[in-house]
């Protein structure tokens, strides 16, 4: 995988991407890190539009599981998830976060 900062592609666009092999993924970087990932097409754009999404919502989900694993939610029945939502809602301070 190649890296490209974001500065150049900005600046130079296609001809910064020139240097990256063919069917290469590449890594837009930036002044704080990793920005974004270009991924090259093959075939069928709607399907890989599905596989890039799925990959995507995996990764959400994997970020959520660990989030409420820190939050001692792991093991938590539904009767704990329609407490928890029921507390959050009658909360007044935490409505306004809510809508």
């Amino acid at each position: 995988m190649r890296q490209v900062s974001l500065r150049e592609f900005r600046t130079r666009g296609v001809k910064a991407l020139s240097e990256v092999p063919e069917g290469e993924t590449t890594l837009l970087v930036g002044q704080n890190g990793p920005a974004f990932f270009l991924v090259p097409v093959f075939g069928d754009v709607a399907k890989e539009d599905r596989e890039l999404r799925r990959a995507m919502a995996l990764a959400s989900l994997r970020e959520s599981w660990r989030r409420a694993e820190a939050a001692g939610y792991s093991n938590a029945t539904m009767d704990d998830i329609d407490a928890e939502i029921a507390r959050i809602r009658t909360t007044p301070e935490d409505q306004s976060e809510c809508d």
